[in-house]
This record gives structure tokens, sequence and C-alpha cells, in this order.
């Protein structure tokens, strides 16, 4: 496609005119700190309302752009890139000048040691030759080497940041070293601005947002499988540990269209994530994913892992048909069922759900401090606050360990279960969380993650209601089965905790408030149960999770 075709003349013109700005810029740059003066100073500073003009210009004409109703997400994600680029051309403009004014301040210019920036700037000049070709060829090797001088400007930063402090030592001359650190400290970042523009022209190629080092995972876990040109990556969600997951369709040696996630991140979080993907295809094999690929660089890991097909629950619940759900909760009653009683050992298991409520509570604060007030008296009467209630329900949840253990999922939430219609099986995704534990843990999870959905549909809200109960009662008939005495008491404990603890991630002030409240309810009612009569016990669940 040529330049002209893929976008508007005034983003073409502009940016070529930007470009060649800007180059005259850092050649007027690398002239002043060849031999300090001030009228090349002068120079430089008066060309600064230039870059600004036509970076405006390019950033104008990409809003233009995009504002047009028939653009496709690869067009529109084209000209943010354009615009990224512009906006870090005019940083470095504005770095530059920085520099200068900062360099102007040293009295004594023997002290600067002017002639050591002028290599890293003519690598400066030299880098920013390359951009309108990667640009134009989205030619991702030549972007990468844009980004990868940064690295070589960090090194001169470091180099001569250590030259500045060993002469601080020895000189009393130390406001002139200091207006000089500040005038390296600019020219160093002009490595991060060559960077953002190379991620700039990745994200245009990859077909989504990508940083510098991503871009490094996600070639060493593809293994050379196809060029960038061939890769079609789409985000599907970010992760709130700071996970990226994304889908990735691309050509395979042989010509043939493959299907895969691409999930990378912290080091450690891959890496549970990994564990608990081979851990399910051993325990309980074809309801996790395969693992295709996976990378680890430094503090960060990757994987990619077998796309599936079909629908998330929480898709179902909130547009399948009644049929499609229906269908697909018997499915997954069935398929839990049985990795339950296939996994079962006599190991008793303590969920310490109190234990996990009590620590994601400050959280909960932070965004409802109105909604989970301390100690209260009314007329007399003292109302305890939920932290109290916290602490008082742990110990009695102490005494109540479950007494046997399964493989759980550990993060059972509706978006973390997939249905695929035409197979008419259940498989599941985010498992960094398995392990074996009381399965109360994920029967509260999957619950109440139907609840939090901030739908306020009447009809919808029953079918919400209706499939949280659902899975209440095939999950007490399953304890009924094993003799599970005080299965519902635990439960109670697990939906205080995720009723209470999910509304770190709601900001709608009333769902929020019902949603403590519920959980206030169910911890005044388990602890007015006498001690030895847990087995007793029962929530009105119907009433819990109808609104």
């Amino acid at each position: 496609m040529s330049r002209s075709a893929s976008q508007p003349d005034a983003i073409t013109e502009n940016m070529s005119f930007l470009l060649a700005e800007l180059d005259g810029q850092i050649t007027r740059l690398i002239t002043y700190f060849e031999d300090p003066k001030s009228d090349v100073a002068i120079q430089i500073m008066q060309r600064a309302g230039y870059s600004n003009n036509l970076a405006g210009r390019v950033r104008k004409a990409c809003l233009a752009a995009m504002l047009l109703k028939k653009n496709s997400e690869a067009r529109r994600l084209h000209l943010q890139g354009i615009d990224t680029v512009a906006r870090n051309l005019d940083f470095m403009s504005r770095l530059g000048r920085r520099a200068v004014d900062q360099a102007e301040r040293v009295q004594r210019t023997k002290l600067l040691r002017a002639a050591t920036y002028v290599p890293p700037l003519k690598l400066v000049r030299s880098t920013m030759a390359g951009i309108q070709g990667a640009l134009d060829a989205r030619d991702s090797k030549l972007a990468v080497k844009i980004g990868q001088v940064r690295t070589d400007i960090t090194q001169f930063h470091d180099q001569l940041f250590r030259t500045y402090t060993r002469d601080m030592v020895d000189t009393k001359h130390t406001e002139d070293l200091a207006f000089a650190l500040i005038a390296l400290n600019e020219v160093a970042r002009m490595g991060e601005a060559l960077q953002g523009i190379s991620e700039a022209i990745l994200s245009i190629n990859i077909g989504q947002n990508v940083q510098f080092e991503r871009y490094f995972t996600l070639r060493s876990v593809l293994a050379g499988l196809a060029n960038d040109d061939e890769i079609n990556l789409k985000p599907l969600a970010e992760t709130r540990s700071g996970s990226v997951i994304s889908s990735v369709s691309l050509q395979d040696g042989k010509g043939r269209s493959v299907a895969a996630v691409f999930k990378d991140g912290d080091r450690r979080k891959v890496k549970e994530e990994r564990v608990g993907v081979k851990s399910w295809n051993s325990v309980y094999p074809g309801v996790a994913p395969e693992i295709l690929s996976y990378e680890k660089n430094g503090r960060s890991a990757a994987l990619l892992i077998e796309h599936l097909e079909g629908q998330t629950f929480e898709d179902l619940v909130l547009g399948g048909t009644d049929a499609a759900l229906e269908t697909a909760q018997k499915a997954l009653h069935k398929t839990v069922r049985d990795i339950w009683r296939t996994t079962l050992t006599q190991e008793p298991a303590e969920m310490r759900a109190m234990d996990q409520l009590s620590k994601r509570m400050e959280d909960v604060v932070r965004l409802h401090p109105q909604l989970a007030p301390g100690t209260k008296s009314i007329n007399g009467t003292v109302l305890p606050g939920i932290n109290q209630l916290i602490m008082q329900a742990r110990a009695r949840e102490a005494a109540l360990p479950a007494p046997f253990s399964v493989y759980i999922h550990g993060d059972f939430n509706l978006d973390n279960v997939i249905y695929d219609a035409v197979a008419c099986n259940i498989r599941f995704i985010d498992l960094h969380r398995s392990r074996y534990m009381d399965y109360v843990q994920d029967v509260s999870v999957f619950m109440v993650s139907n609840y939090r959905l901030q739908v306020l549909d009447a009809g919808t809200r029953r079918r919400i209601a209706r499939v949280a109960t659902d899975m209440h009662a095939m999950a007490a008939k399953f304890a009924k089965r094993q003799k599970d005495t005080t299965f519902e008491y635990r439960l109670a404990l697990g939906l205080a905790r995720s009723f209470a603890s999910s509304t770190r991630f709601v900001v709608d002030k009333y769902h929020a408030r019902r949603m403590l409240l519920r959980s206030r309810f169910i911890l005044e009612s388990a602890l007015a149960v006498p001690v030895g009569r847990e087995a007793r016990f029962k929530l009105p669940m119907k009433d819990l999770f109808n609104d």
C-alpha cells in the first residue's frame, strides 16, 4: 500500500516537513555542542514554534481521520501510531532546547565537556533519518533498530554522569556541574522518545499497541512462525496484575491458519499460569488449553496458548438465549461435579476466606470509604464495624475446615469459563491460582461473579440470580452426597468474602453498597449461629441474589 493511499496528504506532507525540521534542529544542536556559542543557542530557541506547529498539524489531521465512521480498527491504530510519532518528535525538539538552555547556564564551559555530546547526537540524527522509511515500508527490523538506540544513549548518559559526579568532588563549581547534569538528562531522554517512535511503528505493523520489550517477547514466543505482516494481534484483556492477553492469528510454515492466545506480563504471574495449565492437563486433561510456547525475558515472561473456541459464561449470561444458557449450565455442572469426584482427596482443606477478605478490605475502603464504617453506637446499641465482624468470623472459620480437598480453578469467574456449543464442552482459562482446596472457594466466587455484573435490566438480573442459585443447588447436592455437613456455613463465609472484596472492582456506589450490605448480613447471620450448630445453618439464597 502506498503512503498516499494509506493516509491523508495532510499527514504525509506535514510529517515529512516535521522530520526535515527536526533534522535541522538536531544538526544545529550538534553544531552547538561542537563549539558552544550563544548565537547558535539563540537560533535553536527560535525554532520552537516550527516543530510544534508541524506536529500539531499532523495530530490534527490524524484526529480528523480517526473521527471518520468508515475507519477499521487497523486504520485507527495506524493513525494513532502516526500521532504518537509526531508527539515524540516534538518532544525531542523540546528536549534539545532544554538541553541548550541548561548548557548556556554553565559558566565554565570546560566543565560541560560539550564534545562528548556530539557522537550520541549524531547517532540520534542518523536514526531519525530512518523513521520515514520504517513508516512507509512498515519495516519492523528498522523500527527495532530505532528503539535500540536508547541503549546507546543510556550508556552515554551513565558514563558522563559518573564523570560529572566525580568532578563535583574535586571542584567548587558544583553549580556549573548541576546545570550540566540537567543538560545531560535532557539529551539522554531523546533515547526514550526514539523508543516511543519505535513502539508506535511496531504497533502499526502488528495491529495492537505494543511496548518495546513486549515485541521481543512476542517474537521469541512465535519463534519465527511468521513475519510481522503475517501476524494479526488483537487485544482480549488486561488483567489487574498487569498481564496483557491478546489473540494471535498467523500462517504457519505450511500455509495453515493458526489461532492462539498470547499472554505476557510479570514473570512470576505468567509462570504461575503455565504451572496451572500443566497441572490441569495432568489432573484433569481436556479442560485447560494446551501450551504452545513459553518464553522468559528478565522479569517478564510470555505464553502462547491454544485458542479456545466458544463463548465465555459472562457472554452467555448477558446475551445468550435461555436455551443456550441452560445447555451450557448443564455442561458446566456436569464438568465441575466430575472434576470434584475425580480429584477428591481425604486431605482436609482450609479456605481461610476471612484471611483473604481481611487483606483486601484496605483496597475496598480506599475506593468506598463511606460504605465501610467502623464501630457505631445507635441509642446505646453498639454495631461492630465490618473489620470486627471479619475478625470474629475468622475464629469460627478456623474450627471448620472442609473434610476433603478437590482441585479447584482458584479464580472461577464467569469470564474464565468457556462453553463450546459445537463440541458441547467446558474449558477453563486464567489458571494461575489453581490448586487443591475447599471447593466452596470456587462456588462462592462463581456465584458472586454473577451478582456483581453491573446490569440493571430486570430480566437479565433474574437470569443472573438463577445462574448463581443453580450453581449453589448443584454444589449443595454434591456436599450432601459427600456428607459435608458444614458446606452451607463455609459457603456463607466464602460469599461474605466475595461480596465485600468484589466491591474494589465496582465503581458504582449503589451496586457496591448492596454488595457490602449483603456481606455484612451474611457475617452477622453466621456469627449468630451457636457454636456446634453450624451444620443447621442455611442462607436465603434466592433473597440474596434476587434484587
